[in-house]
């Protein structure tokens, strides 16, 4: 039994052991510095973080509406561009000579912005715009007529359409396939024989169409036409008006138009081209049909005796003018430019 109670008081002393009360004051240590210590310094090191968060989330705010502008002003900037080339290919159709009414709209126009051309309009009939050739064809038969009176010219370009086995036949490919002696046989000389080979060449890569010739405007089609050889400025406005029926074209370089301007102004020398855009200013936009009735109205010759007087002294000047021409010739004759249509 005095074995047992030791065992007990030995045990006893082991069941409760001394360092649990040290353990108490240790978690009342531990409980009462971290509160006081671990509080304040969170509290100023964690403040600051969002201090400059704040800023980056109120930097964020401004930039997402301007991100927004950016898109909103670039698609109204594409929806506009896209607007601007749609807007001259219908310009270009619409106002068409040959549509019908347009004339009539060119004949008001040029009467009451021009009361000088009333006279010539009445004397004469009006313009008619309903003949068409394909492109193609009417540069070529344009190459074929420089510097020929009207009928060699004709026979040539007979002789030339039934060499291509029609009108139907004159093709890029079909002329391309005539050689140079060809041409010669028919009357073509080796410099227009080099012109259609030219045109021809710059169909077939693609450069030049006849879809793309009706499409474009003024500016870009006589830029275009221009770097064919053979084809100048006077060939390029004759195609305009009697092909494709464009009705603002000025042919400032025809002798023609400018010797009917110095018929209607009473001008005492030759308008010079440079002249002629300040001149016929107020025709705009049917130029062309008025460059008709000056074709009229020089040929007829219908004018006060003072100014056909000026008209007979400005003749020296059309033959020095002819001489220069090299590789195109002006034919006065309305009849004769109307074999360009």
């Amino acid at each position: 039994m005095g074995e047992e109670k030791q065992t007990e008081i030995e045990t006893q002393p082991q069941i409760p052991p001394e360092p649990n009360p040290i353990p108490d004051p240790t978690t009342t240590t531990q409980e009462t510095p971290p509160l006081p210590l671990a509080l304040p310094p969170p509290l100023p090191l964690a403040l600051p973080p969002p201090t400059q968060q704040q800023p980056s989330t109120s930097s964020k705010l401004p930039f997402r509406p301007r991100k927004i502008r950016k898109t909103s002003t670039s698609e109204t900037t594409t929806i506009t561009n896209s607007e601007k080339k749609q807007i001259p290919t219908p310009k270009i159709i619409s106002r068409t000579l040959s549509f019908s009414g347009e004339i009539e709209k060119a004949l008001k126009h040029l009467r009451s912005s021009d009361p000088l051309l009333i006279p010539i309009i009445d004397q004469h009939q009006p313009p008619t715009f309903d003949s068409f050739h394909p492109p193609f064809l009417a540069l070529s038969k344009s190459i074929l007529y420089q510097q020929l009176a009207f009928k060699a010219g004709t026979s040539i370009y007979t002789r030339f359409v039934s060499l291509c086995g029609g009108e139907s036949g004159v093709s890029p490919d079909a002329v391309l396939s005539l050689s140079s002696h060809q041409l010669r046989q028919i009357g073509v000389s080796a410099r227009k024989a080099s012109y259609l080979h030219d045109l021809a060449s710059k169909y077939r890569s693609g450069i030049l169409s006849d879809g793309s010739i009706v499409g474009l405007d003024d500016k870009s089609l006589f830029t275009m036409l221009t770097m064919v050889k053979g084809i100048g400025s006077w060939s390029v406005h004759m195609f305009m008006i009697f092909s494709l029926h464009r009705p603002d074209v000025l042919p400032i370089g025809d002798l023609g138009v400018r010797k009917g301007v110095q018929l209607l102004y009473g001008l005492e020398q030759l308008p010079r081209p440079s002249q002629m855009e300040q001149l016929c200013e107020k025709w705009k936009p049917y130029r062309s049909v008025a460059s008709w009735y000056m074709w009229r109205f020089a040929e007829t010759k219908g004018a006060p005796p003072a100014i056909s007087g000026a008209l007979e002294a400005s003749d020296s000047q059309v033959q020095q003018q002819q001489r220069r021409s090299q590789t195109e010739m002006q034919p006065q004759p309305l009849d004769q430019i109307n074999s360009l249509g």
